[in-house]
């Protein structure tokens, strides 16, 4: 992939290398992960080797701002004579010319939105603008080809809506903004499989391609943020309730179907056939992550947790070098971790995903603070609205989750200071397996959740998924939560043919995992558990 770079900006010769013109994206999603790891640990060797690569990117890059090295080496050899047609498969390949295939499968448009993303993460995170510049003029060069009364195509493969989002928020340039709402609104007019059969507010039902369709779905939800329109919000509802209700696995997967690498109908979720992509599983908590910012409440990333915990965290080995790009719920001996794939977009994504994980733990509001995920951490939140004053508070957590339901937390605002603390009390903690009944346990556990502010018990008050702390706050303070962690039954809804007569067993967020090469023999897919509880 690097290689490609060098070709295209004439530092080597050759052709292009790899099976897929979108292999330009997985350097520009490596270098994304890589400034993520570099704003929490950094290393100067990493940021290194990253500033030689965005050396030569900025090579590849043609005059005008056009980057997408498989046209530009085509270019080249055609105006040689050289080219050997097809240089790629016709699903994967290219076109004759620029933009021409753009709604269908060239993946320009889709690398250019990981260009961004990674360039606004890199100068996040060093401050050098090298990637950023190269992005800008990319940027640029879309905005003067697309739009109403110009170029009226969208996306192939949604992501550069994504990507201009977070333009817009690193330079306050409106129109990158627009831009991305041009492209969810120019919708309407293609193929049900890249979302483009609807308008994309008028759509209800999630379909088609999965990762394609969170991350519409994600860009969605932040144009409503920033826009303040109200515009996407049934369509984003309505499409939510149908993934969660209806063609979500029990691991928070999605994507059930192979041969679209995406959906099919309600309840049709098997699962030796499951696909539940690790790129889908990436998307859909992007997406969930956009929905809880937008709207304060806790049953996003409820679906988050469950996704990263169970589904995500699976398409990566514990050895950090072994990957699925599938996810099937269940095999016989017929599914093993890869080291890599011609097309690598799941390690590629895995890379950029993981080390942003940090970004997902707190979030604020005004003078609301929220700890989300559980995890042992320690960051600063800055300007938290206090009393008509902006205060820094410190906040740390130390915990044994997802093995113990255990937390403690200290808050230590810079200064003595009003504010609220919210803690997500998880959804399973509450007696729901999932938002909407597509999963339940089949009856509420009493055990109870236990609240402490320094050693001093408190009533929990659940609101929208959080247990509400209102206090002035001092150096010192600590907070103690305690969530039950028994072991759970967990059942489908009658619907789901597949769950017939079957069970799910659930401690805390994790879901139990017979794990066949864990096991002597091939009777894991024979086990039997005695005194079902029947669903009330």
């Amino acid at each position: 992939r690097v290689k490609n770079f060098e070709i295209a900006g004439g530092a080597a010769d050759g052709a292009f290398c790899g099976q897929y013109a979108f292999d330009d994206s997985d350097v520009y999603k490596v270098i994304e992960g890589a400034a993520y790891s570099l704003q929490v640990q950094p290393d100067t060797a990493l940021e290194n080797y990253v500033d030689r690569l965005v050396q030569k990117i900025a090579a590849a890059q043609e005059p005008d701002g056009y980057l997408y090295t498989w046209r530009s080496i085509y270019d080249r050899e055609k105006a040689a004579g050289t080219v050997k047609e097809p240089t790629l498969g016709q699903f994967h390949r290219g076109s004759d010319t620029r933009w021409q295939r753009v709604d269908q499968h060239s993946h320009e448009l889709y690398n250019m939105g990981h260009l961004y993303e990674a360039a606004v993460a890199y100068f996040q995170a060093t401050g050098k603008r090298a990637l950023l510049d190269v992005a800008l003029k990319n940027a640029d060069l879309v905005d003067k080809t697309f739009g109403w009364g110009k170029l009226e195509k969208a996306t192939g493969h949604q992501e550069i809506e994504i990507g201009l989002v977070k333009l817009y928020q690193v330079t306050g340039e409106k129109r990158y903004l627009d831009l991305a709402q041009f492209f969810l609104d120019v919708r309407g007019y293609g193929d049900i499989y890249m979302q483009n059969h609807q308008k994309a507010k008028d759509q209800r039902e999630i379909a088609g391609h999965a990762v394609r369709a969170c991350y519409m779905y994600a860009a969605m939800t932040d144009v409503t943020a920033l826009k303040g329109t109200e515009e996407y919000m049934p369509a984003l509802n309505a499409i939510w309730d149908d993934v969660v209700g209806n063609k979500m696995y029990v691991t928070g997967g999605i994507g059930s179907s192979g041969s679209n690498e995406g959906f099919s109908e309600a309840y049709d979720l098997p699962n030796y056939s499951a696909y539940c992509e690790t790129c889908a599983s990436i998307a859909f908590v992007l997406w969930n992550q956009r929905m809880f910012q937008l709207t304060g409440h806790a049953q996003y990333i409820d679906v988050l947790e469950k996704t990263l915990y169970n589904a995500l965290n699976a398409g990566l080995a514990l050895s950090g070098d072994r990957f699925f790009y599938p996810n099937p719920l269940e095999s016989r001996e017929n599914v093993e971790r890869s080291p890599w794939f011609a097309c690598a977009c799941c390690p590629s994504n895995v890379a950029r995903f993981f080390p942003s994980i940090p970004g997902y733990i707190y979030a604020k509001r005004g003078n609301e603070l929220y700890v989300n995920l559980f995890a042992s951490s320690e960051t600063t939140v800055q300007n938290v609205n206090s009393q008509l004053q902006l205060v820094n508070v410190n906040i740390a957590q130390q915990t044994n989750y997802p093995w113990d339901g255990k937390v403690a937390i200290r808050v230590e605002p810079e200064k003595p200071n009003t504010f609220t603390l919210k803690l997500r009390i998880p959804g399973w903690a509450q007696g729901d397996a999932v938002p909407l009944d597509l999963y339940s346990f089949p009856k509420h556990d009493d055990s109870k959740i236990f609240l402490f502010v320094n050693g001093k018990a408190q009533p929990v008050v659940i609101r929208n998924g959080y247990a509400i702390i209102e206090k002035k706050w001092k150096k010192g303070d600590l907070v103690e939560l305690a969530l039950p962690m028994p072991v759970r039954q967990v059942f489908a809804n009658s619907k789901v043919e597949a769950d017939a007569d079957r069970l799910a067993l659930q401690r805390g967020p994790l879901l139990y995992c017979l794990e066949g090469k864990d096991q002597p023999d091939s009777r894991v897919l024979n086990i039997m558990v005695d005194g079902l509880e029947e669903v009330s």
